[in-house]
């Protein structure tokens, strides 16, 4: 047999010292490279999204619609690359977010985003403010959590606590911002009182005017004096409250009126807007009875910079704020740890790390047991090399070390060693015959199967790379590991064709010099093996009978479509990605519009007395009026703009992982009734937010309404969302309609305001002042890193009512004071709702989660679009439904479902597509090797038979059938076919050699049952440990089921199949 490419690169290795050298250098370079490596939780997603806030002070939310975000949602429409815009119109501003499509460059998109907004600015109406565009990446997610908490401080110390603590991390160079939640800034409080004001003769504006003219200090120039130039500084700032109660600020009967004769000033904490409250669960005990109730506290949440390393960042800040204890915290202040991603993404990347030796081990000692300990060491040293250079791979393409790159490994494990199990396995074999001396044998054993071999792995690579080329948000989730995969099977070849001979050529054939003495060792033929009388017992009445022959075909085709059938009865049930096993959720509290910021609170503490009772929660954190630090979830739903009297968010840390059985998912789902009974007591709207596995959505089940109206928008909604109520396993239902809040419209009557000489400004300053304060300058503190405002307001006793309102003076032209209420006429309405757009058309969100047995939003789906004939439409109109993509008109009603739905729908179409390019290209290039039409036909036959294992694997489990069991069906399509190349190849060879079709056919399959056998049980064995991850068990299931089953099937029926193909052929012989 002349040498093939295999045999010749084999044997430039087989007996080179160099090989050993390389070998080692390897396994150094991979090592090293897993330290450089950073490692993180979740991939880095990079999609560049913006948000930009522009203001149009005093206009209604359709104004700010028509002459604001719809202009603007226009021209970012023109920009490259755009995917989606968002608009909001609010009263008196407007907040748009513009999401790219993936992949695109972020710094590249923004100055794109900004030159376009910039250069139609002068089309913007007056009045309108310059836009403010803050950009949202991942590392915008905090990674570290600090929480203040006392039972001795409150809120203001805390946070002047907090504020020194945050200059100290800040000097940390990969931090790159930190946000204090909660706690009360310092501000020197004027509490006027508005009776001595009009005794006095003077009001809000004439006040602050004064405060802001004596608070001014300038660099007025240089005197030359005696040849020296001396610097001028002209004026003085204001230091403390004494300095502005001292100060004069209007003239009364030719007297001074000082501040403090018309108002109280104080220098102390402002009036509270947000509350953070920290407390323990029942799972820690022990400090669950010292600390029985919540605390005042503070949060400073952390980011990162861009490619730092979360793990190590991690660790530095703590080390630094545990030296900076004993300066900056007095002893009754306590700090807590609420959020560490450094330390969940280290403990994840170390337990993937353990999974992959774990599974290097498994698949060896498989080996071994099957081919003696020497051919188990072989296999077992080529596989490291493998991954050391794989993770080197990772480095240099800037990876970083997470869940979606390890997993990737682990899942190839039992494929990897496929290369040189079966190098190892025929030279072992050929080493036993004794035909040859060893170091030919070794040689024409390579090159027997070394070219196949290289076949069979490009076609695993053809079924695992089409993967990588997924769209949408999931295609930077999944991309590395069909990029991964592939690098490492590529490199499996390399190192099966190098290192696997020089190691077999080393340890397998020892065992026959030791042997040569004893004379029994004769050389084994095939046709007394025990494999081969087992083969030719199932194949040969197959091959004789025809009747068999087709009732075996044909039964596997039924039990096939038998199989699918489970996906109809929803036996096995379609979902995106289960939960992930976490260390926390958040509970979201919305309270109606006009709700005060005291109520909320009550229910935030009557939610958070419930959870500290949980035997499983470490401890929480209230955010009342602030939302609690972002996570992946929070990015893309904005959680971190919500701020309000209305709004809440509570933290809920668990155990870790490691010490309890129950997935994080099933104690969220075991929390949400309780919780949103206590909800509906207060009339509150609850939601349970666990961090998404895959890309982060709106919510799981978004519901778009689009139309002509929005009030009928608004109406049609409404029923939509009493639909998702009545619907099984859809909870936490919502919508992004506020609730009718009550407003005064106080409108100046601008005749009688000119005869009293007042201006509608004057009138519209006083009320708000009056109502928020007003801002009038900052008291000069030089030490300080944080500004301290002066402050213009009434007291709460003085603004409780709108007469209190009304009876404010305010000084008009003549030096005359007139009251409010002799200029103005007030109105009550309802106040108007915010307007929401998505490229360019009005529409209104229904929202909603799932929780139950069927927790993929596309059964929900399914059952209420069968109960959309319910909704009652307007005349004339009737409700669509659209699955995919926008309505291109708004003349009928459309309810477009959005979502996780859609982002399933991508996957799944593009794997699919993914799937027609892998037979495709396995087709390509089985025809490109046996220069035949229809084998390769035969060798594709096995894939169908893979879902058999696959969808009953699913069932028995009881486990969804998810993206990455999808994944793991396509690289078997690779796994299958490599099978029956080696089968098929083998069959020729020995037809060559003139040996019968059907005696080639029981030998072929007798010789390839054992590498065969090896490789499907290291394929199954590999992915035994990934059983375990949550997300990644679909993968697992498929590997192990869609193995098990297509192995035995495969050497069945393609013998079969190609006998049917090659009778007439070889009907000679």
């Amino acid at each position: 047999m002349k040498n093939g490419v295999s045999g010749n690169i084999a044997k430039g290795f087989l007996q080179s010292k160099l090989t050993i050298l390389l070998m080692i250098a390897f396994l150094l370079i991979g090592g090293y490279s897993t330290f450089l490596i950073p490692r993180e939780e979740e991939p880095q997603i990079k999609v560049p999204m913006a948000d930009i806030f522009i203001g149009y002070p005093g206009a209604e939310p359709k104004d700010v619609e028509t002459k604001v975000a719809a202009p603007l949602e226009k021209m970012i429409s023109n920009v490259k690359g755009v995917e989606y815009v968002y608009s909001t119109s609010m009263k008196g501003q407007a907040m748009l977010i513009v999401q790219f499509k993936v992949g695109e460059d972020v710094e590249r998109s923004l100055v794109k985003l900004y030159s376009e907004l910039m250069k139609n600015m002068d089309k913007m109406p007056q009045g309108v403010t310059l836009p403010l565009i803050k950009t949202r990446a991942i590392d915008d997610v905090p990674v570290l959590g600090l929480t203040l908490w006392s039972e001795k401080y409150d809120d203001y110390q805390l946070k002047q606590i907090g504020q020194a603590l945050t200059n100290e991390i800040k000097k940390i160079s990969d931090v790159s911002d930190i946000t204090i939640l909660g706690g009360r800034s310092q501000e020197v409080k004027v509490l006027l009182d508005k009776n001595k004001m009009a005794e006095n003769h003077v009001d809000f504006l004439s006040i602050g005017k004064q405060i802001q003219g004596s608070n001014v200090q300038a660099q007025a120039g240089y005197l030359l004096q005696q040849d020296t130039a001396f610097s001028v500084e002209t004026g003085n700032f204001l230091t403390t409250a004494d300095d502005i109660a001292n100060l004069v600020v209007g003239i009364n009967q030719q007297q001074p009126v000082y501040l403090k004769q018309v108002a109280q000033v104080e220098d102390g904490p402002e009036t509270s807007n947000q509350y953070v409250l920290f407390g323990y669960g029942k799972a820690d005990t022990s400090k669950a009875n010292a600390f029985k109730s919540d605390y005042p506290a503070i949060t400073l949440s952390i980011a990162k910079k861009k490619g730092a390393d979360a793990m190590k960042l991690s660790e530095q800040i703590i080390s630094k704020v545990e030296h900076l204890k004993k300066e900056l915290l007095p002893n009754d202040v306590q700090l807590t740890v609420s959020r560490n991603y450094g330390k969940t993404a280290s403990d994840k990347v170390s337990e993937l790390l353990f999974h992959l030796f774990i599974s290097i081990v498994v698949v060896t000692l498989f080996v071994m047991v099957a081919m003696g300990w020497r051919g188990g060491l072989v296999v077992f040293l080529s596989v490291p090399v493998t991954f050391a250079l794989t993770l080197f791979s990772y480095y240099v393409m800037d990876y970083t070390l997470n869940r979606i790159t390890l997993f990737a490994l682990v899942f190839i494990t039992g494929i990897v060693v496929d290369d040189s199990i079966i190098i190892a396995e025929n030279m072992h074999r050929h080493f036993k015959m004794k035909k040859l001396p060893p170091l030919q044998a070794a040689i024409y054993a390579i090159n027997e199967v070394g070219n196949p071999t290289i076949l069979a792995t490009f076609t695993v690579v053809a079924a695992v790379l089409p993967m990588a080329f997924v769209s949408g948000l999931m295609g930077p989730y999944m991309s590395p590991m069909p990029i991964g995969a592939s690098i490492a099977m590529m490199l499996s070849l390399i190192v099966a064709l190098t290192l696997t001979p020089y190691l077999g050529y080393i340890f397998l054939r020892e065992k026959e010099k030791k042997g040569v003495k004893h004379k029994e060792s004769k050389p084994l033929s095939l046709e007394e093996s025990r494999i081969y009388k087992i083969y030719r017992a199932f194949i040969r009445p197959l091959l004789e009978t025809r009747w068999k022959r087709w009732t075996f075909i044909i039964s596997i085709v039924i039990i096939l479509l038998g199989s699918m059938v489970l996906f109809y009865t929803k036996s096995v049930a379609l979902k995106m990605l289960p939960f992930d096993n976490k260390n926390d959720f958040q509970v979201v509290i919305d309270m109606p519009e006009g709700t005060t910021l005291e109520k909320t609170q009550a229910v935030a503490k009557d939610i958070a007395v419930y959870v500290s009772r949980q035997p499983l929660v470490q401890n929480y954190q209230a955010y009342i009026g602030v939302s609690a630090p972002i996570s992946f979830n929070g990015l893309v739903r904005h959680y971190d703009l919500r701020r309000g009297d209305n709004v809440a968010d509570i933290q809920v840390n668990l155990v870790d992982k490691g010490e309890r059985s129950m997935q994080s998912h099933a104690i969220a789902k075991q929390m949400r009734a309780p919780i949103q009974a206590i909800a509906k007591k207060y009339n509150a709207n609850v939601k349970i937010v666990e961090v998404p596995p895959g890309p982060p959505v709106l919510s799981t089940l978004v519901a778009e309404i689009y139309g002509p109206d929005y009030n009928g928008q608004i109406k049609i909604a409404k029923q939509v969302k009493n639909l998702f109520n009545k619907t099984a396993d859809v909870v936490d239902a919502d919508w992004m309609v506020e609730d009718d809040q009550p407003e005064y419209h106080i409108e100046v009557d601008k005749e009688k305001a000119m005869r009293y000489g007042v201006s509608t400004a004057q009138v519209t300053a006083t009320v708000n002042a009056a109502l928020s304060g007003m801002p009038v300058g900052n008291v000069y503190q030089p030490s300080s890193f944080s500004q301290t405002i002066i402050k213009l307001q009434l007291s709460d006793a003085d603004k409780a009512s709108m007469d209190d309102i009304l009876d404010l003076k305010i000084t008009g032209m003549l030096g005359n004071a007139v009251p409010v209420r002799d200029v103005v006429t007030v109105t009550r309405q309802i106040k108007q709702k915010s307007i929401y757009r998505k490229n360019q058309k009005e529409v209104v969100y229904v929202l909603a989660d799932m929780s139950g047995d069927l927790e993929s939003p596309s059964y929900a789906i399914a059952d209420i679009s069968d109960n959309l004939k319910s909704i009652t439409v307007p005349k004339g109109f009737s409700l669509k439904e659209e699955y995919t993509h926008q309505p291109e008109l708004e003349d009928n009603y459309t309810l477009k479902w959005d979502g996780e739905w859609q982002i399933t729908f991508e996957v799944f179409r593009d794997l699919g597509i993914a799937f027609g390019v892998v037979i495709l290209l396995i087709y390509i290039l089985i025809v490109g090797w046996f220069q035949n039409f229809t084998v390769p036909l035969v060798m594709l036959a096995a894939i169908p038979l893979s879902l058999i294992g696959i969808i009953l694997g699913h069932w028995m489990l009881g486990a969804y059938f998810t993206a990455t069991s999808m994944i793991g069906f396509i690289a078997l399509a690779g796994v299958m076919v490599r099978n029956s190349v080696l089968l098929i190849d083998f069959i020729n060879i020995r037809l060559k050699e003139g040996i019968p079709l059907k005696q080639a056919i029981i030998e072929a399959g007798a010789v390839r049952t054992t590498p065969i056998l090896l490789t499907a049980g290291a394929v199954a064995l590999g992915a035994i440990i990934i059983l375990f991850d949550p997300i990644f068990q679909g993968l697992a299931i498929s590997l192990m089921g869609g193995t098990i089953t297509s192995t035995f099937l495969t050497l069945l029926v393609v013998p079969l199949l190609y006998y049917k193909m090659m009778r007439k052929k070889y009907a000679s012989k």
